[in-house]
């Protein structure tokens, strides 16, 4: 009799598949984000101390979001669905529950 072991279906994970979708080490939604309000502040306000300041702020904003990034890759995930969670929930089997 075969081994029961040797009948397992094994399937592939591909990494590609299973990593977190980042840029320049971060969160790439994030990171554009960030990069867009650099490139207006730069571009709209036309000064030398404007174009300073936005490029020192992207440098500083995707440092912190890479930091955030190696904390936890989805951490933006998980924050957005700890927001939308209720400070406390009634003890009751089902919401639809009358009282």
């Amino acid at each position: 009799m075969a081994d029961p072991v040797s009948r397992l279906q094994r399937n592939r994970i591909h990494r590609a598949l299973s990593r977190p979708n980042l840029l320049m080490g971060a969160d790439r939604e994030l990171v554009l984000i960030a990069g867009l309000a650099s490139i207006i502040l730069i571009f709209v306000v036309l000064t030398v101390a404007s174009a300073l300041f936005g490029i020192a702020m992207w440098t500083f904003v995707v440092a912190a979001l890479r930091m955030m990034a190696k904390a936890d890759p989805m951490m933006r995930r998980v924050y957005i669905r700890h927001i939308s969670y209720k400070p406390t929930y009634r003890a009751t089997s089902t919401p639809w529950r009358r009282y």
